[in-house]
């Protein structure tokens, strides 16, 4: 059985009479990269700050690192590091900032800035620039390197990939794969690229209207149908149909694609326009 890290029970949140977590039920594993899937407004923002201390419930559960009580909750939240929006100083450059952080946060290790630039890639001469020459991608890098200080257990990641293009989303993308296989970290990240993070997370979950719709893994939303598909070649199409209605076979029509995370989120929720 898997341990768990993170644990949400029943969780409410409202800001005066307008209520953004209706009752948010989830399991974050230890090792799983956590795909939270939800349309803006869908309170995962909210979510991350309850997760963070930097917003509280109305009621229900929350344990961090198997905390039973709300104190030993603030302890754990030390070995959480995040990312959510630009995080940094735009005249320093990538080492100034991680100095500046490790004071904030108490770090004592001379090498701890070193060791995170290394790990996110910007260890280069590029990076000795003033941060706000960077581009969007480096920007993105020096926040998850500013969430790696203090080797955390646990990451959170708020729309990482934002605005990148096709190359910087590959690049955040094999960052976090690296970070989670190489590192041992569990990392929570939401993105609204929902093609890019189903090849990411390797567990998700759907949050609408304050709701945890449901969770599931990556290979979970590809078996909801009791459909199943047979690959063949283009050129032997026409013939296995022959093949298959000579067998007695209803051959109710070809198709090329499969079915995607979108899809399953859409069919989930209730169509486009609802999202």
């Amino acid at each position: 059985m898997s341990d768990v890290v993170i644990a949400v029970e029943d969780l409410k949140k409202s800001y005066g009479k307008h209520t953004v977590l209706e009752s948010v039920t989830l399991n974050v594993n230890k090792g799983d990269i956590y795909g939270l899937i939800g349309k803006n407004g869908a309170g995962k923002t909210t979510l991350f700050k309850t997760l963070l201390g930097l917003s509280e419930y109305d009621s229900g559960k929350l344990s961090i690192l198997g905390a039973k009580t709300p104190r030993e909750n603030n302890h754990n939240r030390r070995k959480i590091g995040f990312f959510v929006g630009a995080n940094f100083y735009g005249y320093l450059n990538a080492k100034q900032n991680m100095k500046y952080f490790m004071k904030v946060k108490g770090i004592k290790d001379k090498n701890e800035a070193d060791r995170v630039l290394e790990l996110v890639g910007l260890n280069t001469k590029a990076a000795e620039a003033p941060a706000e020459r960077f581009s969007l991608g480096m920007k993105q890098r020096l926040g998850i390197a500013n969430a790696l200080l203090g080797n955390p257990e646990i990451l959170i990641f708020d729309e990482p990939i934002n605005g990148l293009d096709p190359q910087g989303i590959h690049d955040v993308r094999t960052l976090i794969e690296k970070i989670n296989h190489d590192e041992g970290k569990t990392i929570i990240v939401s993105s609204h690229i929902l093609s890019e993070l189903e090849h990411t997370a390797t567990r998700f979950g759907i949050v609408h209207n304050g709701v945890v719709l449901k969770e599931l893994t990556r290979d979970d939303f590809r078996t909801q149908e009791n459909v199943t598909s047979i690959n063949v070649a283009d050129q032997d199409v026409e013939r296995a149909k022959q093949v298959l209605a000579q067998a007695g076979i209803n051959v109710k029509g070809t198709e090329q694609a499969r079915s995607s995370l979108e899809d399953f989120y859409f069919s989930l929720i209730g169509g486009e326009g609802n999202a």
